[in-house]
């Protein structure tokens, strides 16, 4: 009697964690993600770049964190990796750069194969400097493991409200050009899986 009862008391656990799942928090898929940005010189010269490495979470509260490896940026020119390590980032000092912020409502619920639109709104932490950033995004549920997020317009990025602005005349100088744009801009496709 005793067993049956342990029994039945089993399958009824097993049945509500079959039921409902623990829920488990997102982790950012670097295979599948990509982050760029762009900097204009000399007036007209436009060029993409990016970053390697980063990584990030979204816990089911839709709290968000994306950190940045500064080391990993791409120009497709070793040498201005290096310049852009050493003089612009100064990644001696400010290894990574980091963005925190909560989802909104309509991008957590999503059913499989849902899109949503809105804004993400945070702080961007970057060479020492906290500042509030905005992020125009669609988040797409594509199944019940998968999750995307993808920019649907470049967020312009200041470098002086990062204090990056003498790293740019810097990097100018050395590359003897008449100017660097100072305004970047920003966008990027992740993925997220469960």
């Amino acid at each position: 009697m005793v067993t049956t009862r342990i029994r039945r008391v089993t399958t009824a656990l097993l049945a509500c964690g079959l039921a409902f799942p623990a829920l488990a928090d997102w982790n950012l898929d670097g295979d599948t993600s990509v982050l760029h940005f762009l900097s204009t010189k000399n007036s007209q010269i436009t060029e993409v770049h990016k970053f390697d490495s980063f990584e990030g979470s979204l816990s089911n509260a839709g709290k968000l964190r994306v950190t940045v490896n500064l080391a990993s940026v791409n120009t497709s020119i070793d040498i201005r990796n290096t310049r852009m390590q050493d003089m612009l980032f100064n990644v001696a000092e400010f290894a990574e750069a980091t963005f925190d912020a909560t989802l909104p409502e309509s991008m957590l619920n999503l059913a499989d194969g849902e899109v949503a639109s809105g804004k993400v709104d945070g702080i961007l932490t970057l060479h020492g400097m906290a500042v509030p950033t905005s992020f125009s995004v669609m988040a797409s549920k594509v199944d019940a493991d998968t999750l995307t997020v993808s920019t649907t317009a470049p967020t312009l990025i200041k470098a002086e409200s990062f204090g990056l602005t003498a790293g740019i005349e810097a990097l100018q100088k050395i590359a003897g050009l008449k100017s660097i744009t100072t305004t970047v801009p920003v966008s990027f496709s992740v993925t997220f899986t469960q």
